[in-house]
């Protein structure tokens, strides 16, 4: 039996990220249209913030809407954004309450006003909150991050007075501080419901070393004993960060 990921901080995650999959074949399945299945798929988000509060998890991005995602049909992109506005505002004094810090991954510029607007008022009133921070990932992709960071590096490389030995300290940790996620914890856990085997544009620098779990359960019928899972199967892997068992185990030794 894997060991519970409640008994021992050292194996919990502190970053989960999750692509809620499944919303649109959930409501198809039940003779729905797409725009419910997004519906139910926002209850379980609000659900799995408590969630991941109460098992400890520190961070916790949810894939709320690529860059992809505009190739949708125009109405169900249309419903999401209203959605978005709506259900913002309105889940906000749960937040206030519980001391969620709200913050977004992605670039809203193209989001419509009213969108953006729920957005920043969330961010803004949030800041000072101490409690699980819910990273909204919206407008997101992971290689649009990439290419954003490649253009601040070759403005930071272009302004230093020896190009050259700044082009030779470019590390990945210092690429990583000319990302979006620059203040993000590195992603411990990526979760995929729905079935898909993929990660589809998520969290792409950071999935280098990050735990995937992927699991047949369709978004909206995710569950707490399902999030748990998926903590027990992280707590159970060992992560060598590309060195063997006997390195890891070394180490750990040294550190004790």
């Amino acid at each position: 039996m894997s060991p519970s990921a409640q008994e021992d901080d050292s194996i919990l995650p502190c970053h989960v990220g999750i692509i809620m999959d499944g919303n649109g074949r959930w409501a198809r399945a039940r003779g729905k249209g797409r725009l419910e299945g997004h519906r139910q798929g926002a209850e379980v988000a609000r659900n799995v913030v408590r969630w991941a509060t109460d098992l400890g998890v520190k961070q916790l991005s949810l894939y709320a809407f690529s860059t992809e995602n505009w190739e949708r049909p125009r109405l169900e992109v249309r419903g999401l954004m209203s959605l978005l506005a709506i259900l913002l505002p309105k889940t906000l004094p749960e937040m206030m309450e519980s001391q969620v810090r709200f913050r977004i991954l992605g670039d809203i510029s193209p989001l419509p006003n009213s969108v953006r607007k729920a957005v920043k008022h969330a961010c803004e009133v949030t800041a000072h909150h101490t409690g699980i921070e819910l990273i909204i990932c919206l407008n997101y992709g992971g290689q649009q991050e990439i290419i954003a960071a490649v253009r601040e590096t070759l403005q930071w490389i272009g302004s230093q007075t020896d190009q050259q030995q700044a082009l030779a300290e470019l590390t990945p940790e210092r690429f990583r501080q000319m990302m979006w996620r620059r203040d993000i914890a590195p992603l411990d856990l990526l979760i995929r419901t729905g079935g898909e085997m993929r990660i589809s544009n998520f969290h792409l620098w950071d999935a280098a070393y990050a735990e995937l779990y992927f699991t047949d359960v369709f978004w909206p019928d995710f569950s707490k004993q399902d999030l748990q899972q998926a903590l027990d199967v992280y707590a159970s892997r060992e992560r060598r960060y590309g060195l063997t068992s006997e390195q890891i185990a070394t180490c750990m030794d040294k550190e004790a």
